[in-house]
């Protein structure tokens, strides 16, 4: 079943997907001209679900939060309830303050983020699926205030848990972990200009030296190396579900030259450009 709500007069879309056996994420292969971020809750037994071509199992009674540009395909999606808004609908950055989900469920460092939820968690789900499918049968002038103020609640309950079972903000309090949130959106926006540390540090006032030693001590990857692996995670999208040649992918990443891409790419890939498209071909051929 899929049940959706449309403000015409601002392109606010909210769709919510329950048992529907074709869901999936086409991500650049196919990118939606709303983008839409997508919270996905497994009712059934734990499976399988392929995220940019890597496998990883979603555990039974959780929740799994996506973004337009990932392209995903679960095991059993018939097992499945979805919820997804657009940026019209409810815009998380401009609600940061109320539900403190960006850089942390949505753009964050740690992807993908599977969040268990104990008894009372998954009762709490199942009633709120109820409410949302109550709610998208009526049609009045409240209907998208409503909808919202359902999703906040998806969103901070969902945020609370993953908080509890996240080990960081266990050892540290929220406005010293609110530094890794603000630099996971600086980089999500920014990354295919900006490759270097300085830039990301200038923006939160602190020389790169001071952020990266913030990041250690908050137990976190090294802001190069997270700088790395996002332009690493683009590049073998665009190679993965484009039809995009290497120079122009270089180009869109932000290199100074095809070259400078080709040596960066075999680098932290551990193959050629060429190779890595060949085997996914292959691979899609299967």
């Amino acid at each position: 079943m899929i049940s959706e709500y449309n403000e015409k007069s601002t392109s606010a879309r909210f769709i919510m997907h329950v048992g529907n056996k074709s869901f999936s994420g086409q991500g650049l292969n196919k990118p939606s001209p709303y983008p839409i971020n997508t919270f996905v809750y497994n009712k059934g037994g734990a499976q399988k679900v392929v995220i940019d071509e890597i496998v990883y199992t979603m555990p039974e009674g959780s929740i799994l939060p996506l973004v337009s540009n990932q392209h995903f395909v679960f095991e059993h999606p018939e097992t499945l309830t979805a919820w997804q808004f657009n940026r019209e609908f409810y815009c998380i950055l401009d609600h940061d303050a109320e539900v403190g989900c960006v850089g942390f469920l949505f753009y964050g460092i740690q992807h993908p983020m599977f969040i268990k939820l104990d008894k009372e968690g998954n009762k709490e789900m199942s009633y709120l699926e109820k409410i949302f499918s109550e709610e998208l049968l009526l049609k009045d002038n409240f209907q998208g205030e409503m909808l919202r103020t359902l999703l906040k609640r998806v969103i901070i309950k969902t945020t609370r848990i993953a908080k509890l079972q996240c080990d960081s903000y266990q050892q540290f309090p929220d406005e010293k972990m609110d530094i890794v949130r603000r630099f996971s959106l600086l980089l999500e926006g920014n990354f295919k200009q900006q490759h270097e540390v300085k830039f990301y540090a200038a923006a939160l006032n602190k020389s790169p030296k001071t952020l990266s030693n913030v990041f250690a001590l908050l137990k976190q990857a090294a802001p190069s190396v997270l700088i790395r692996n996002r332009i690493m995670l683009e590049a073998k999208r665009y190679l993965h579900y484009t039809e995009k040649s290497a120079k122009e992918i270089a180009y869109e990443l932000g290199f100074e030259s095809p070259a400078h891409f080709s040596r960066f790419f075999r680098m932290y890939s551990g193959t050629s450009i060429s190779e890595f498209r060949n085997c996914a071909m292959l691979k899609k051929g299967e």
